[in-house]
Order: C-alpha cells, then sequence, then structure tokens
C-alpha cells in the first residue's frame, strides 16, 4: 500500500514538473511576441557622413512619431547589401532591406532612368540639381522606382562629386587628359572618365594609399568629404577640382512589401519623416563639404572652382558619355530632365 502511495506522488511530482517546463517554454516566445519588430533600414555610409546622419534621422524620427512601435533599425556601410553600394538596391527591392536611403548613381545600376541624374555637367548648379528633385521630374523618377519595385517617398539634392589630383593641376581637358584616376565599381563612372580620355581604376583603399605613395596613381573621384574622411592630403594629393560634373540625389524608398504590411496611418508617419529628412539633407552635405575643404586646405591642398567656361570645355569632351547614358535613362526623360534644369538656370 505505501508504495502505491509513493508511486502516486511520483505521477504528480512528474506532472508538476512537466506543467511547470511548458509553461515555462511560452515565457520567452511570450516575450518575443511582445516586442516590437525591428524594421531594417539601409544606408552606404556610417552617421559621419551627411547621406548617413540622414539614415540615422530617419530612424529616430519613425520611432519617435510613432511612440516606440515602429523601430527602425540603421545598417551602416551597406551592411544589408553585401557592403555593396550598388547592390543596395535589390537588397530593398528583395527585402534584405526594409527602407533605405540611397543615392542615384549607384541605384542607377538597377533603374536605368536614375542615370539621368548624373549625366555629365547635365545640372552644374545648386539651384539646377534642386529641380530635379521637384514637380514633373519628381513625378517621373518615382514612376521609374515604383515601376522597379520599390515605394519611393522623398529626394533630395546630394550634391556633386569631385576630382582630387596629386601633382598636375586640372583646369582642361587636355590636363586630365592620361590621369590615372581611383573610381568606384560602377560602369557610368569608369565611362566618364575614360570618355576624357582619362585612365580609371577600381581598386581598394589600401590599394590606392599605395599607389599614390608610389606615384602610379594621379587621382582619386568622389566627394569632398570622403577626401578628407581619407586624408588624401598625407598620400600625396595637393589638388582638388570641383566641376560639378557628376551629380547625385538622394532616395527615401521602402519595400513594397513591407510598405503594404503597414496600416495608412503609419505609411503616412514613415513618409512624412523621410520628406522632414529630405529637407534637411542639402544643408548637411554643404557643412560637410565645407568642413572637408576646410581642412584639405589646411593640409596643403589647393581647392580649385572650375569656371563656366571650363565646364563647357568638358562637357564639350564628355559629349559622347552624355548621348551614351541619355540613350540608357531614355531620350524622352532626359528631354524633360534638359528642360527642368534650363528653366531652373541662374
Amino acid at each position: 500500500m505505501a508504495r502505491i502511495r509513493s508511486y502516486g506522488r511520483f505521477l504528480r511530482c512528474a506532472w508538476l514538473a512537466l506543467t511547470m517546463a511548458l509553461v515555462t517554454a511560452d515565457l520567452p516566445a511570450q516575450a518575443t511576441t511582445d516586442k516590437p519588430r525591428e524594421w531594417k533600414l539601409s544606408v552606404a555610409v556610417g552617421p559621419a557622413f551627411a547621406l548617413g546622419k540622414a539614415g540615422e534621422r530617419w530612424a529616430k524620427l519613425v520611432g519617435e512619431k510613432s511612440n516606440g512601435a515602429l523601430v527602425v533599425v540603421p545598417g551602416y556601410g551597406a551592411a544589408l547589401a553585401q557592403r555593396d553600394p550598388a547592390r543596395e538596391f535589390a537588397a530593398l527591392r528583395e527585402g534584405a532591406a526594409d527602407l533605405a536611403v540611397g543615392s542615384t548613381l549607384y541605384w542607377s545600376a538597377q533603374v536605368n532612368a536614375l542615370a539621368v541624374v548624373g549625366l555629365p555637367w547635365l545640372a552644374p548648379d545648386a539651384t539646377q540639381l534642386d529641380a530635379l528633385t521637384r514637380d514633373t521630374m519628381k513625378e517621373r523618377l518615382f514612376l521609374a522606382l515604383e515601376q522597379a519595385g520599390v515605394v519611393p517617398l522623398a529626394l533630395a539634392p546630394l550634391g556633386y562629386r569631385s576630382l582630387a589630383t596629386t601633382s598636375r593641376a586640372v583646369g582642361t581637358p587636355d590636363d586630365a587628359a592620361g590621369l590615372r584616376v581611383r573610381t568606384t565599381a560602377t560602369p557610368f563612372l569608369t565611362d566618364v572618365y575614360a570618355g576624357l580620355a582619362m585612365l580609371p581604376q577600381a581598386t581598394s583603399f589600401a590599394a590606392a594609399q599605395a599607389a599614390f605613395r608610389a606615384g602610379t596613381l594621379d587621382a582619386q573621384e568622389g566627394t569632398p568629404a570622403t577626401f578628407g574622411a581619407a586624408r588624401l592630403d598625407a598620400v600625396g594629393v595637393r589638388h582638388v577640382l570641383l566641376w560639378e560634373a557628376i551629380a547625385e540625389i538622394a532616395i527615401f524608398a521602402v519595400n513594397a512589401t513591407t510598405w503594404q504590411g503597414w496600416t495608412d496611418a503609419q505609411r503616412a508617419l514613415v513618409s512624412d519623416a523621410a520628406q522632414e529628412v529630405a529637407r534637411e539633407l542639402p544643408s548637411l552635405v554643404r557643412a560637410e563639404n565645407d568642413a572637408a575643404l576646410t581642412a584639405l586646405r589646411k593640409h596643403g591642398v589647393t581647392v580649385t572652382r572650375l569656371t563656366a567656361s571650363g565646364r563647357a570645355a568638358f562637357a564639350a569632351a564628355g559629349r559622347g558619355v552624355y548621348e551614351r547614358w541619355a540613350a540608357v535613362a531614355g531620350d524622352d526623360l532626359v528631354r524633360a530632365a534638359e528642360a527642368a534644369v534650363k528653366a531652373a538656370a541662374p
């Protein structure tokens, strides 16, 4: 009899232990359910740069405006796109990223229409570049992005890429001919520099530094902010040319499936936040470039802005490249861009 009572107690204890185990196992799942989902935002650079700050600011604003219900986590350095800005649009479209702040230069690899923004010397004035982000041009660029599979929310001028050189200052196409220039590995940039009789090279940052020191590399293309951050003056760069050759526009966009999964109120909130940051971005870009150029001058770098006649000479030399990429972007879109730029001319 005692043995039966003992066995009964054993069964009750076993049942209690099993019940507690099941309850405990449910706790983490419940906690996970209560935690807000995190939405991933891609941006090609870190918050030390204006574009990265825009991504950081957008994520923060969305959190604030939603009272923490929408949590956006930035992935800097194109971390969500295999560390390659040229892959960022595909990452957004395919869902590796839920939101992104990108550049027309890199996204044009997947959305051909965006190549219109970078056409050499299309919009060499800030007012003209701004015109490409508004009215009919904005509508047409948005349509191209929507047809490519994402939801665009805002555009903002991102400025121009410049040219940094070592021993040779550049003021004419003849000065540029033959320069060995480091570029990012994009067909558009490679074609622009090759079309100006330069010798574009896509190399790593470390390899480029060694090449500058060895005298086997003459130039670097990019933004003044990247020149300053890379301390190109320390590897022999002595000249920076502000030539307004290749423009960029920042794009704030959302993955289509992510967008469809939000409520109307959430969509409005995210869109309002994107537009607010887009309005702030041009001043961030100006401030970072001004600071970089000031620092470069202090380190002995001469900064020169190309004259209007100088731009005309380069534009004539690069006309073949312009026409080739105009065909890629679409002739009708290019004519609309040219009209918008002309109307905004100072």
